[in-house]
């Protein structure tokens, strides 16, 4: 975030609106805190959405902020997006749809590993144009975990299909090693060999080093990406509302169920921060809970 956008925030609050300086205190802090959270998943204030805003918030509470001071945030938040759209930065401010945090601590969605195979096989069934494209991006959100904004800048040089390492340039521009799978190599060289040359072909340029294109042969962007997903559930049938940060956490997750330890974990993620990456051990514990009920039926019967 642009720290002089942050100033000129703060002194419309203590010019025009007359706020005392423990308020503006208060403001920007809390700002800078869900800035901080943004950045560090590799999202721009304009990517913004109610799921980032749910996800904030679980993280907070996990690490013994009160809902009072949550809500506090929240509002500030609020008053900063509004402050934000008015002035035509931003299209729309997410904070008017995004509720107060209750008494539970809603993690992040995740798909079983099950359920991560049934969305692979189905979309795999696929015959319109733009399949092959949306089965690598599957099978490489899956298979390594990177953020929306690492994918729709992801390069083909940054790929070694050899090694099937990525290099990924994440969080201030810092690279990180990433490997990845063979059946996502598979799909990923599949794209890249057929459909992704036709669309290079289509594109104005003709010479787009971005992997992945949307249907005029553009680089996409972070919303295009999230689009591409929820069509994915709609054409799949799948139906469960999917969200390019739920592939991530289903990454995550995965992996700590199989006993990778957080550590790694925080380093294939590009997490700064391991308190951002312990969330997933709770995402584990609840995966656990219901894998529990859902083999012993009796279990949640009084």
């Amino acid at each position: 975030m642009d720290d002089a956008l942050l100033d000129r925030y703060l002194s419309h609050l203590k010019y025009e609106m007359g706020y005392s300086r423990q308020t503006l205190d208060a403001y920007q802090r809390d700002i800078t805190k869900f800035w901080h959270y943004i950045d560090s998943e590799g999202i721009s204030i304009p990517e913004v959405d109610v799921q980032i805003i749910t996800n904030f918030l679980s993280i907070e509470l996990r690490n013994g902020v009160s809902k009072r001071s949550c809500k506090r945030r929240l509002s500030a938040l609020n008053n900063f997006f509004e402050y934000l759209r008015k002035r035509k930065i931003i299209t729309s401010n997410p904070f008017r749809d995004a509720s107060s945090p209750k008494a539970e601590i809603k993690y992040p969605s995740v798909l079983f590993p099950e359920e991560s195979a049934a969305l692979l096989a189905a979309n795999a069934t696929r015959t319109d144009y733009l399949a092959p494209r949306d089965q690598a991006i599957l099978e490489l959100m899956l298979a390594s975990g990177l953020r929306a904004s690492e994918v729709v800048e992801l390069s083909l040089y940054q790929i070694d299909f050899r090694r099937r390492i990525i290099r990924v340039r994440g969080k201030g521009n810092k690279d990180r090693l990433v490997p990845f799978g063979v059946s996502a190599s598979k799909a990923i060289m599949n794209y890249a060999n057929g459909l992704r040359r036709e669309l290079v072909a289509k594109s104005k340029s003709k010479s787009s080093d971005k992997l992945f294109l949307n249907g005029r042969g553009e680089p996409l962007t972070v919303r295009g990406l999230e689009y591409i997903i929820k069509q994915v559930d709609l054409k799949t049938n799948f139906n469960h509302g999917l969200h390019p940060h739920e592939l991530r956490h289903s990454f995550a997750t995965k992996l700590l169920d199989r006993g990778a330890d957080l550590r790694l974990i925080q380093e294939l993620l590009g997490h700064e921060s391991i308190n951002t990456t312990q969330v997933y051990t709770h995402l584990s514990q609840k995966e656990m809970v219901e894998e529990y009920q859902k083999y012993f039926p009796r279990a949640d019967k009084k």
